[in-house]
């Protein structure tokens, strides 16, 4: 079995690097691309944190250890990440096209945003080996969209450019809208992430057949387990989707849309442009 979930994430991660390389070809010959501004999206962040988490955790999984206190809980905040760039592109699309017009989404849009978050969430949910998530991991989900929000404020009003719509003084009134859509952005972020701590502990998972326990566990003598860890963050907006889809949207054109890893004797559970 652990050859199985090892191989099918390390899979995943060559697909997720594919599509990420892919998109960026695709966007080459847009007008407000940049290099500096292709990798500010959400998308792209997420998708490329999402790269290494499967690579590390399909290595630990071929290799038969768990995955360590830390890194699940890494794992779980970019799996929120990751889920959270494909609900809300496919708001996107389904928004313009019950408003006439249509988004086109080239193969690499369809990877990052819909496929690949598909994945991790039926890894998280099936895949056993993985410890229940603490709580605790909430208190710093939001870390990172907030010091990404800011930074990218800052930036946009140097620049004149902004990757999501919701961060625009031209597209957002303020503070009525901005508050608004921003708040709603960071709502779905730790909405995602509760559901995927109560998925670890409504459905305890085994751990993988041949695993090792991490140094630390809880079973040996004196070991013990923690959680906290920062990933990359974002909310993707119109700007997004007009970019990775290879339509230019004007301003205002479209409406706004773990903790322990090692098991324990009694047995637990368990995501870029």
């Amino acid at each position: 079995m652990r050859h199985v979930v090892g191989g099918l994430r390390l899979l995943a991660a060559a697909v997720g690097l594919v599509a990420l390389v892919g998109n960026f070809v695709y966007v080459l010959g847009f007008s407000t691309f940049t290099s500096f501004n292709y990798f500010s999206y959400f998308t792209q962040q997420s998708n490329m944190s999402n790269v290494v988490v499967l690579v590390g955790s399909g290595v630990a999984a071929l290799r038969g250890r768990s995955e360590s206190p830390l890194f699940v809980s890494v794992h779980a905040l970019v799996t929120t990440y990751v889920i959270v760039s494909g609900i809300v592109y496919g708001i996107i699309v389904a928004e313009s096209l019950a408003n006439g017009y249509a988004i086109g989404v080239p193969w690499s849009s369809q990877v990052l945003h819909f496929w690949i978050p598909s994945y991790v969430l039926v890894d998280w949910v099936l895949a056993p080996g993985r410890s229940r998530i603490s709580w605790k991991v909430l208190g710093v989900v939001l870390v990172y969209p907030v010091v990404w929000g800011v930074a990218t404020i800052v930036r946009g009003a140097d620049v004149g450019w902004y990757p999501y719509f919701f961060l625009d003084p031209a597209q957002v009134s303020w503070p009525g809208e901005f508050l608004m859509y921003n708040a709603i952005a960071l709502g779905t972020i730790v909405g995602v992430l509760t559901g995927l701590i109560a998925l670890s502990h409504l459905r305890p998972r085994g751990p993988l057949a041949g695993t090792a326990p991490p140094p630390g566990h809880a079973d040996q003598p004196g070991g013990g387990a923690g959680s906290g860890a920062t990933g990359a963050a974002g909310a993707a907006g119109a700007q997004e989707a007009g970019v990775e889809s290879g339509v230019v949207v004007s301003p205002g054109s479209v409406p706004a849309p773990s903790s322990p890893s090692a098991p324990s004797s009694a047995g637990s559970s368990s995501r870029s442009r």
